[in-house]
């Protein structure tokens, strides 16, 4: 079967290693850099794949099937949507990209294009890790207590990117990997010494939901190379050292004897774990990419890999940007969100989806929001930031639900609804710290094309008309209609125009009776349907 043509864009410090691999597996097809000394060694060490100073002339190709970017990581994003664009399978460098939003939308197209998306996690490619990852799965070091991970050099220092963001993808890869979730809280703190704003040194917590925890110490300021896992296990303590030469990976079957209230370590020899060091983790990783081309099988390490580990990036930024403040994640297994996200949907970190909610074509929920329970986010809607939706809402197609903006449960919004949250805007004044609240009570239902305007409470079951622009309250169980919005009658829970019966007030579908006063209505009778 005829092997697919590869272009390796960037032959630099690490990219010369995937030029090498893809080379031996006879699949190079062209080298692209910019810098022309590289350029010009490449053509000499490998005369049968073209050479091209930009990356424009190599998604033009017909010639090539795929791309393997390994360029600084600002550029990822870029050269990765362009080469989907153009047709090519992609291999990136981690990290995916360095935003989440850039990570999703990655995503997105590669899915709408029908294109190989596969990052450059090595570790998941290393026999150690499966091994490790073996012996988790099949019970051999029990039920997983703490897992803590140190990359440690004095090598190359970067500047378009801090260490978190250079050296932990490995860490988090791997450690989601042999956890099967997502943390649902993380913690970073780190120091700046060599450059203003760029992190040298990051020590980062995980916690579990399954409470288990994990800490990576990452540094590009340390005295020798130190690449170490530990994995602690109620029955074996598992130790990877990649620095080693032999014996990467060793089990300790320690144990912990009660004697009088008092725990006593009971220690073990080393056991090794035999593993085969003969192949390049690397070459196994390039060679993995190949089959995934050719069989379009979905990678080890695609693109939702890539993208939660983004996640857990982005949650440590953000929590070494506000000095170790700890930042929440959904804490959702790895491969089976409790939620669903189409892929041209974003969902911006840190933000709360409840379990059975639904998030549908080109909607955006923007950060601190909170979305509760079995929900349906229609077509081109924005939550957010810091917005609040119940369970079981249902916002239909174009709706902003903007901060300030809560939205009890049962509510109903209908296409185009619109809220408000300044009540005087101006373009040329910021006004963020005026938001006004707009309070939608349990059950009420909200007309296509309303508007709310913004410092307004709408009650319980009440039901606002199409078309309609909320000015003042609404009561509960209120029905009006109109500019500005009156109140035209009363409706029942069931959502039903109540009709009178005597002094009480009588729904005609359900049954259920109330009783009217001034400017509102008491419940006699009220079973839900």
């Amino acid at each position: 079967m005829k092997t697919s043509r590869v272009a390796v864009i960037g032959a630099g410090y690490w990219g010369k290693n995937l030029v090498r691999n893809f080379s031996s597996l006879g699949a190079l097809a062209a080298i692209c850099d910019e810098d022309a000394e590289t350029l010009s060694r490449c053509s000499e060490e490998y005369p049968h794949a073209r050479v091209f100073p930009a990356p424009a002339k190599v998604f033009a190709s017909k010639n090539i099937d795929a791309v393997v970017i390994a360029t600084p990581a600002e550029t990822h994003y870029r050269l990765a949507k362009e080469a989907f664009l153009h047709g090519k399978d992609v291999y990136v460098e981690k990290p995916l990209s360095l935003s989440v939003n850039e990570g999703m939308e990655l995503n997105r197209i590669a899915h709408e294009k029908k294109r190989i998306l596969m990052v450059g996690h090595l570790l998941q490619y290393h026999p150690a890790v499966l091994k490790l990852k073996e012996l988790v799965s099949h019970g051999e070091l029990g039920k997983l207590h703490y897992i803590y991970s140190n990359r440690l050099n004095l090598g190359k220092i970067r500047q378009e990117e801090n260490i978190l963001w250079s050296f932990a993808p490995h860490d988090i890869s791997v450690i989601l990997a042999l956890t099967g979730q997502m943390p649902e809280e993380v913690s970073s703190f780190g120091g700046q010494y060599l450059q203003e704003k760029i992190a040298d040194v990051t020590i980062s917590t995980l916690r579990f939901p399954s409470g288990i925890r994990a800490h990576m110490f990452v540094s590009w300021l340390h005295p020798y190379k130190e690449q170490k896992f530990v994995v602690v296990g109620s029955e074996k303590m598992a130790v990877f050292n990649d620095v080693e030469k032999k014996d990467k990976l060793l089990l300790f079957p320690h144990k912990i004897h009660w004697r009088g209230n008092v725990p006593v370590p009971d220690k073990k020899d080393a056991e090794i774990a035999e593993i085969d060091l003969g192949v390049e983790p690397l070459r196994q990783e390039c060679g993995h990419f190949l089959d995934c081309i050719r069989l379009r099988n979905k990678p080890k390490t695609d693109g939702e890999e890539g993208l939660n580990v983004l996640r857990v990036l982005n949650a440590c930024q953000l929590s070494l940007e506000a000095e170790g403040k700890p930042i929440r994640l959904h804490g959702s297994p790895v491969t089976d969100r409790p939620y669903y996200i189409h892929p041209s949907g974003v969902v911006d970190e840190p933000s709360e989806i409840g379990a059975g909610t639904s998030i549908w074509h080109f909607s955006h929920v923007l950060k601190g929001s909170e979305i509760g329970k079995n929900c349906k986010i229609g077509q081109n809607v924005v939550i957010g930031p810091n917005a609040v939706v119940g369970n079981n809402v249902k916002i239909q197609n174009n709706v902003s639900v903007y901060e300030g903006v809560i939205l009890e449960d049962n509510v109903f919004c209908g296409p185009s609804t619109v809220f408000t949250n300044v009540f005087n805007p101006r373009s040329e004044i910021p006004r963020m710290s005026e938001v006004r609240r707009t309070l939608v009570k349990t059950g009420a239902t909200i007309g296509a094309n309303a508007t709310v305007v913004c410092g307004n409470i709408i009650g319980k079951y009440a039901l606002v008309g199409a078309g309609a622009v909320v000015t003042k309250d609404v009561p509960d169980y209120g029905l009006v209609m109109g500019n500005p919005a009156k109140l035209k009658g009363w409706v029942c829970r069931c959502g039903v125009k109540l009709g009178r019966k005597g002094r009480r007030l009588l729904c005609g579908s359900c049954g259920n009776e109330y009783k009217p006063a001034k400017n509102e209505i008491g419940v006699v009778k009220e079973e839900q349907k």
